[in-house]
């Protein structure tokens, strides 16, 4: 039951930083590119990757604080359904280019922070 409020806790905590993020980018930029799911899922991918990668001697790969940031912090604040469903969104109203670019994008860049900063070979 602990590891289930973590991830509960973790969770709601990534939820409201990725509103946060979204509230700033529809204040601050006007772009048809969907700028907030982008930056929500990096900065996610380069806390998961540092939770997995650089930091995992020190916090386990079983331990509470892994569980409250790898599953609920980062699986609240990342957002695959909102990056599917704004890619969908931009190819129903024409704008196939920059679908794309939001795919390959969002893959190459997240992907690669995985990869990278966690430092282990395939």
């Amino acid at each position: 039951m602990n590891n289930i409020l973590l991830v509960f806790l973790g969770g709601g905590l990534g939820s409201v930083t990725r509103y946060g993020i979204s509230e700033i980018v529809r204040n601050n930029f006007r772009s048809s590119f969907p700028v907030a799911t982008l930056f929500s899922n990096i900065i996610s991918c380069i806390i998961l990757a540092l939770a997995v990668g650089v930091f995992s001697e020190k916090i386990g790969t079983t331990s509470t604080l892994r569980i409250f940031i790898v599953v609920g912090f980062c699986g609240g604040f990342s957002t695959f359904s909102s990056f599917s469903y704004e890619t969908v969104e931009l190819m129903r109203s024409g704008n196939i280019v920059i679908a794309i670019i939001n795919i390959l994008t969002s893959v190459i860049v997240c992907i690669g922070l995985i990869y990278f900063l966690t430092k282990q070979s395939i």
